[in-house]
């Protein structure tokens, strides 16, 4: 078990790192709780070319400010009012690509995710959105701008193989209007 290096979010090609990240360990120690999952499913948005991107056309904004910060931290925003969602800022500063996690296999502190997420029964529906993670997972604008090395969220690699044959590739979820960059293929996804 070792947590990512900071060489690792630092790289250019955040299609590279999105598909990268499956198999790794999603970890939160959050008011004491100790949670993990492992990265089942993840979508890559390429900064100010790419118009999914909440940095489209270099926008800077209060929301999305952290964007634009060195890679190896979070960039956590309330998605239509009602969703917290996570994702991992990458490459170097001032290029704000990021990295939003979609889904998780949930390992350990289950019981506390349920709780979190009002679930009574061990569910494969626990944390296979990237609002159900955040909430399962017990993030929310408080680990905003959080750095992934020294704070409540971490991200590890336990050395899980993945087999390349066994990823799959899709088009990106909920952004139609970005045109043809909505049909791009970075999104990514494994069955653990």
């Amino acid at each position: 078990m070792s947590l990512l290096p900071l060489s690792f979010y630092l790289r250019n090609d955040v299609v590279e790192i999105a598909r990268d990240l499956l198999g790794k360990y999603l970890i939160t120690n959050i008011d004491g709780v100790y949670t993990s999952g492992i990265i089942t499913e993840t979508e890559a948005y390429a900064g100010i070319s790419d118009r999914a991107s909440h940095a489209f056309n270099n926008r800077r904004t209060a929301r999305n400010e952290i964007m634009y910060s060195k890679g190896g931290c979070a960039y956590v925003y309330l998605c239509y009012g009602m969703h917290y969602l996570f994702n991992i800022v990458t490459n170097e500063i001032d290029i704000p690509h990021a990295v939003l996690i979609r889904g998780i296999k949930p390992v350990e502190g289950i019981e506390q995710m349920k709780v979190r997420t009002n679930k009574i029964h061990n569910s494969k529906n626990l944390s296979n959105g990237p609002g159900k993670l955040t909430k399962a997972l017990g993030i929310d604008m408080k680990q905003n701008g959080v750095s992934l090395f020294n704070s409540s969220i971490k991200i590890e690699d336990r050395k899980l193989k993945i087999n390349a044959k066994e990823i799959k590739v899709g088009k990106r979820i909920g952004v139609d209007y970005a045109k043809e960059d909505a049909l791009l293929p970075y999104r990514f996804m494994i069955e653990i």
